[in-house]
């Protein structure tokens, strides 16, 4: 079955339909959504989501986009928020230059805070990463030594996604690959092993071919697998099945796992 790693289903695009088209995901062979938080906000939204969903679990964290939010008070909660049912990651976290909405040594700042976070919960990370290749990568070096996760929404070179690989982490493929403007990625796919290449849809947001343009969901993987697999020569269903092998691994294996369940 498919394992969305990265999806949110709380964004308003998701408003009219939400909890009806989750209902169809297990007939579309999805079995598994990580609902991403982005805010607080968007953290508290994935707990409960992933409440009323027994295939939906939740991963809570602050965007740098949205890290002016945080402060002690508030990163207690963030805190408090990791200690709740069915919260398997810290994240979705990093850093932004793209839009650069936040002065970059805040930033940095929760950036590695957060990481810290995720060591001391004994929990994987998602971490976003946009025109910020250099900076990451320090701060990983740095920070993340330990740590379990994955890179969400890869875009930088073959050669930094193996550096990611060494380090222990996994790649996010989604529907940038599908794309024909979308070498980078498709090289990186190449490249590295599918043990570590997990699926992705960020939705509602970067949609596959052929529904680029459209709101996305988790049921576009199936294109994306299709397309890893022609990449590596393999079918689509050793893909789903490593991905998601790869997401459990990930995902269930830590203390949090063993301390819940």
């Amino acid at each position: 079955m498919i394992f969305d790693t990265h999806a949110h289903y709380n964004d308003e695009q998701f408003d009219q339909d939400r909890d009806d088209l989750l209902g169809k995901m297990k007939d579309a062979g999805v079995g598994t959504v990580m609902e991403i938080g982005a805010s607080l906000a968007s953290s508290q939204r994935a707990v409960d989501l992933a409440g009323r969903h027994p295939f939906v679990y939740a991963a809570v964290g602050v965007h740098p986009d949205e890290v002016g939010e945080l402060n002690e008070e508030t990163f207690a909660k963030l805190s408090s928020l990791c200690d709740m049912d069915k919260v398997c990651a810290v994240g979705e976290i990093g850093l932004d230059y793209y839009w650069d909405k936040e002065d970059r040594e805040t930033q940095k700042y929760w950036f590695i805070r957060q990481l810290d976070l995720a060591r001391e919960k004994g929990m994987p990370v998602n971490i976003h990463s946009r025109d910020a290749a250099e900076d990451t990568m320090e701060i990983m070096r740095q920070h993340a030594k330990g740590l379990q996760g994955i890179i969400h929404c890869y875009s930088y070179s073959k050669e930094l996604a193996l550096e990611y690989v060494k380090m222990g982490f996994y790649i996010g493929v989604g529907g940038v690959v599908t794309f024909k403007n979308g070498k980078k990625l498709k090289e990186t796919v190449k490249a590295i092993s599918l043990e570590r290449i997990v699926l992705e849809t960020d939705c509602p947001y970067m949609a596959p071919e052929p529904n680029r343009g459209k709101r996305n969901d988790s049921r576009n993987i199936h294109y994306v697998a299709e397309a890893i697999a022609e990449l590596k020569g393999i079918s689509k269903e050793e893909v789903i099945r490593q991905t998601e092998a790869n997401a459990k691994l990930i995902y269930f294996s830590h203390s949090f796992n063993n301390a819940k369940n």
